[in-house]
């Protein structure tokens, strides 16, 4: 933080543009209000979801706040922070850039073949919480489905046991292994909104340790854990908390989405609609014109 702050002095910026990562980010903005040089926040901390109390950073040191949820300017305009959306950067995927046949053949996977992606998790808490379960549920829907291939993906910096050779394992292009899949189990997180955005079908879950899991509920302000559900306001995927996240509740939710179903045909309808209100490409464009309407250069 020192270092940073010895920075901002030497360079004396017209503005400090701050992008997620709240932790670090809050702290700097305090720290450099001294400095007198106004900050624009993008990808704003989810404080509708935890810690609401740090909206007093917003108040006090923040200049102009800049939203990917649609959800997000009337959650902090109603407590006095003015907020603009400029849209998800997810709107700008169009795809794997990795042909279906290139990414088969790299794991060996017939033509004809469906795959069913677990994706555990960044943090290695999540992989111990989640992997072992999420195999379980796919070896379930295996016994049923003999076509289905189980592909992990790896998240850098985590490790996971060997489950044996039928277990395919993609650590370098999540994108693709999302946009092949027939559908996927996936821990709640950004994941969960890719797999929306590419329209794969999935089963979101979440567990934590039994202390975690109870002050989870306690602090959440939230009704939903999963970004596709929390954008449109209501349940377009199935969502499996703590003690619901067993093998055979995932197997039970997944098995109709691997199908022509019409659960699976309601799930991608309300895919569309999430992808509707990410707003169009460019968001990258209206965030910087965004800033440049505030920014005055030159400044003593």
């Amino acid at each position: 933080m020192g270092e940073s702050l010895g920075e901002l002095r030497r360079l004396r910026p017209d503005r400090i543009i701050l992008i997620d990562y709240p932790g670090f980010n809050l702290r700097l903005a305090k720290n450099s209000h001294k400095l007198n040089i106004p900050i624009t926040y993008f990808i704003l901390p989810q404080l509708w979801a935890w810690k609401e109390n740090r909206i007093k950073y917003f108040h006090q040191f923040i200049d102009q706040s800049l939203s990917i949820f649609p959800f997000e300017p009337d959650w902090f305009q109603s407590r006095g922070v003015k907020t603009e959306y400029v849209g998800h950067p997810f709107s700008e995927i169009t795809g794997s850039e990795t042909p279906r046949d290139i990414f088969y053949k790299k794991h060996n996977i017939k033509t004809a073949d469906r795959i069913l992606l677990l994706l555990p998790g960044s943090r290695q808490q999540e992989i111990d919480y989640h992997l072992e379960v999420y195999i379980d549920a796919a070896r379930e829907v295996q016994k049923s489905e003999q076509d289905i291939k189980i592909l992990i993906g790896k998240a850098p910096g985590v490790s996971m046991p060997d489950f044996g050779g039928d277990i395919l394992v993609e650590s370098d292009d999540i994108r693709s292994a999302i946009n092949y899949s027939t559908a996927a189990v996936t821990t709640s997180g950004t994941a969960s909104l890719e797999c929306a955005v590419l329209d794969t079908p999935e089963v979101v879950c979440y567990k934590l340790s039994r202390v975690s899991g109870f002050l989870a509920k306690r602090l959440s302000k939230t009704q939903y854990v999963s970004m596709a559900n929390l954008i449109s306001g209501r349940e377009i995927v199935p969502e499996l908390l703590q003690n619901e996240v067993k093998p055979q509740n995932i197997a039970k939710e997944i098995k109709p989405l691997i199908n022509s179903t019409n659960d699976r045909r309601a799930m991608l309808d309300g895919f569309s609609e999430v992808r509707r209100t990410l707003g169009l490409p460019g968001v990258y464009d209206r965030a910087a014109g965004a800033i440049l309407k505030r920014t005055t250069y030159g400044k003593p």
